[in-house]
């Protein structure tokens, strides 16, 4: 059985800084993709971040570009997200999702078959 779960969420001021955390278990994870998702109430689920299988190919949304990095530990079974410079508008649920990705677009969610729950993100102005 498949599991994604993430952590690491939590309200902040703008400007702080969070680590989000995402393992698996039930998948080869330095086998597969993992990327980053958040939504927001209201709003379509958008791609943040992704990261391949031995992180040598990183992608970013650019409205988090030079704020946001991710990164992975395969031996841990864990990926990372360490966000800085945290604005009102990154407040979103912020979701890890895991896959095996052969071309396309990695910002789109429905090519994506493993999620987790989900953690918070709250920024205060």
């Amino acid at each position: 059985q498949v599991q994604v779960v993430e952590s690491g969420g939590d309200l902040v001021q703008a400007g702080g800084s969070l680590r989000l955390s995402c393992t698996t278990s039930g998948l080869s994870f330095d086998d597969i993709a993992m990327g980053w998702f958040r939504q927001a109430p209201g709003k379509e689920r958008e791609g943040i971040s992704y990261i391949s299988w031995s992180g040598s190919i990183i992608h970013y949304l650019d409205s988090v570009k030079g704020r946001f990095t991710i990164s992975r530990d395969n031996a841990k079974n864990t990926l990372y997200l360490q966000m800085n410079n945290l604005k009102f508008e990154d407040t979103a649920m912020y979701y890890c999702a895991a896959d095996k990705l052969y071309g396309g677009s990695w910002s789109d969610a429905s090519r994506w078959n493993h999620w987790g729950q989900g953690t918070q993100v709250t920024v205060s102005s």
